[in-house]
């Protein structure tokens, strides 16, 4: 039986230790749990031990060490805020195991040089789970671009839209400070941008960007009219707020995050129109790659609907590439719907030939159907994938590094050339 630790056990947990404790139950087993909260611990060993597997020990987040000594795992499965993943990344390499990483890799450039050390130190083997790579409408980019359908790809349009609904939770949580999450351009463009280069096949060497936070934020609120303002969304007294959750009527957000600000201190429900939001809500982006192809990229978190607009140009003709996504909010529904596909449309535009739509067959799950296909892949036994979906270390570098230098880009003023030395021999 392979042996899994899992640390951090908020919502994103759940895909793994549900994959584990079913689907791959017969290879696969839980050894430790990690978490600063307890509640939060008890929840995942109550789902855990509900589909038949053993209660599994829990350890505080200062006893991530002990769980390793005490525990044995072979790989480490690290789902905890962003700005910690490069520690427990790293600890869990040097005693030993093999990690799988929730995306981001890490938020900055310092904490990514930490981890590419700690692997070359160690021999260890990382892991990054970009479930967009697997859901078939992403791959059927890849394969048309590799099959050289449009010929040499020489410029990409991608503009993303989250909702206000989606959209709007980020600024509840604790990505709102960039400090703990790099900012939407490194927690959630990651995504993106690991798509473009997996598209691609290239790399991104130049970086330019702008951004602002325009829509959230009290002085926003305050522009616009508002005048009333709490500080979260549980017992306000304001009504009828198309902002506000209510956790303490959904079973799951109660028992992971209302339940457990005694031992966590954490809250999730705060409101988007406070004063302490540190990240923005519009972004634009400029990437050059080694292949002289110009991404153009946009994030929008305040828009009527969600999902993505794609623009492929290439010297052979163009590719055309719409998507609507279900809206969620995390950890307030099922998973099937976060990132399922509402609506899809690729449209193929030869140079000289008529303009024609390419079919694909969805799968049912969250993240567009790639969820399942990636938890075969990293927990079964997966056929040989030409793609090569399955993404290591330097994609997961590659992937927050245009975030990472954009973020720069934004804060100086002034272009940003990606260089991550110790990464040449990744």
């Amino acid at each position: 039986m392979k042996r899994y630790a899992i640390v951090g056990t908020g919502s994103r947990a759940a895909m793994f230790y549900d994959a584990i404790t079913t689907t791959y139950k017969g290879t696969c087993t839980i050894v430790g749990l990690c978490d600063q909260s307890e509640t939060r611990m008890a929840f995942a060993n109550k789902n855990i031990t509900e589909k038949g597997h053993p209660p599994v020990p829990m350890y505080g987040y200062l006893d991530f060490e002990k769980m390793i000594d005490e525990t044995r795992p072979e790989t480490v499965i690290v789902v905890s805020t962003d700005r910690t993943h490069h520690d427990y990344i790293v600890r869990a390499m040097e005693k030993g195991c093999d990690v799988i990483t929730e995306k981001p890799l890490t938020i900055d450039e310092k904490k990514a040089r930490h981890i590419l050390d700690a692997m070359k130190r160690t021999g260890r083997d990382l892991r990054v789970t970009f479930n967009y790579r697997y859901a078939p409408n992403n791959t059927k980019i890849r394969e048309l671009i590799m099959d050289g359908v449009i010929g040499d790809v020489f410029s990409v349009h991608f503009e993303w839209l989250l909702d206000t609904k989606h959209g709007a939770d980020y600024y509840r949580r604790w990505h709102r400070n960039k400090h703990n999450s790099g900012g939407l351009l490194v927690h959630k463009s990651t995504h993106h941008f690991d798509l473009v280069n997996f598209w691609l096949g290239a790399e991104p060497e130049q970086v330019f960007a702008f951004g602002e936070l325009n829509f959230y934020g009290r002085h926003n609120a305050e522009k616009r009219g508002m005048t009333e303002f709490t500080p979260r969304s549980h017992e306000s007294p304001i009504q009828d707020d198309p902002f506000a959750i209510d956790m303490a009527s959904n079973a799951t957000m109660k028992a992971l995050y209302l339940d457990a600000e005694r031992d966590s201190g954490y809250i999730r429900d705060r409101s988007v129109f406070a004063d302490d939001i540190s990240i923005e809500d519009t972004m634009g982006v400029i990437v050059k790659y080694n292949t002289n192809a110009i991404l153009t990229y946009s994030l929008n978190s305040y828009m009527p609907w969600e999902g993505f607009n794609v623009s492929i140009n290439g010297s052979k003709g163009r590719i055309e590439y719409k998507v609507i996504e279900s809206s969620y909010v995390n950890a307030g529904g099922s998973r099937d719907d976060e990132g399922a596909v509402k609506s899809k449309a690729i449209h193929v535009f030869p140079m000289f030939d008529a303009p024609y739509a390419v079919d694909v067959e969805m799968k049912k799950g969250g993240h567009g159907g790639g969820d399942v296909v990636m938890l075969e892949d990293i927990f079964g036994s997966p056929a040989p994938d030409r793609f090569k979906r399955a993404a290591g270390v330097r994609d997961g570098v590659l992937s927050i590094m245009t975030g990472i230098c954009a973020n720069k880009a934004i804060a100086s003023g002034m272009p940003q050339i990606l260089q991550l030395e110790n990464m040449k021999d990744v």
